[in-house]
């Protein structure tokens, strides 16, 4: 079983020619480069995704700033102290 599928994109020769020379320094190939990139862009994709999630849920839970979010932290010690 293949672990990775065959792709096809088109650049402008500008930047073929920037992706060869940036591969050709950093001693890898032309698809790794590109591997590497998109990888680098879909990570960071889904960071921002969770961080408008999550700044979604914080901000229904009042918690706008680090205070708040010791005070909330506070709150579930004394919580869990009580028990």
């Amino acid at each position: 079983m293949r672990t990775t599928e065959a792709l096809s994109f088109t650049f402008p020769p500008k930047t073929v020619k920037e992706i060869s020379d940036v591969a050709k320094k950093e001693g890898k190939t032309k698809s790794q480069l590109i591997r590497d990139a998109l990888e680098q862009y879909l990570s960071e994709r889904h960071w921002r995704q969770l961080q408008k999630e999550l700044t979604a849920r914080a901000r229904a839970l009042r918690i706008y700033t680090e205070k708040d979010v010791e005070r909330i932290v506070d709150e579930v010690r004394e919580e869990e102290d009580k028990k």
